[in-house]
């Protein structure tokens, strides 16, 4: 069992070496205490089930002809939004790449 949990100890330590997660995934553990030993997984569940359905909403702007840009926008907004909040940096990164890429009307990118 203490194997397993230095394997996750270190496991966990690589995504903050990565710079995948951030600060704001400490502040979230953080929130955690013994009345509510599961909120960072249930907040972190949420995220993956909410970015889930804004990625298709994304992929079903993105294949409308001609793009919405500001629609297409407005998603990568609202995904920034929640990685944010959950310490997401890789993804956060990504988002406002691409929002860069709405704002030059650049699909291709």
């Amino acid at each position: 069992m203490e194997a397993l949990r230095q394997q996750i100890a270190k496991m966990r330590q690589s995504f903050f070496d990565e710079e995948i997660l951030d600060k704001y995934f400490l502040q979230l553990e953080q929130l955690e205490d013994i009345s509510n030993p599961g909120f960072v997984k249930d907040v972190v569940t949420l995220y993956l089930r909410d970015s889930t359905k804004t990625l298709a909403t994304i992929e079903d702007e993105m294949a409308k002809s001609p793009v919405d840009f500001m629609n297409l926008d407005k998603c990568f907004h609202q995904l920034k939004g929640s990685s944010a909040s959950v310490g997401a940096n890789k993804v956060l990164n990504e988002v406002n790449k691409a929002r860069e890429h709405c704002k030059e009307g650049n699909l291709e990118a």
